[in-house]
C-alpha cells in the first residue's frame, strides 16, 4: 500500500469512530445517562468537564 492509500484508509476509520461515538453518546444524553468516557474522548470533549457543559 501507499502512503497516500494508509492515510486514507486512516481517515475513513477515523470518521467512522468519530461517526459511532457522536451516535453512542447521542443515545446516551437522550435516554438521560451520561455517555461512555471512550465516546466523549473520541469527539474531544474531557469526560470530567461533561457534566458542566450540559448544565451550562
Amino acid at each position: 500500500m501507499t502512503a497516500t492509500t494508509k492515510n486514507r484508509m486512516g481517515f475513513i476509520g477515523r470518521a467512522f469512530a468519530v461517526l459511532g461515538a457522536a451516535n453512542a453518546a447521542a443515545a446516551a444524553v437522550e435516554g438521560h445517562r451520561r455517555p461512555n468516557a471512550r465516546d466523549l474522548r473520541t469527539l474531544g470533549i474531557d469526560p470530567a468537564t461533561f457534566p458542566d457543559i450540559r448544565r451550562g
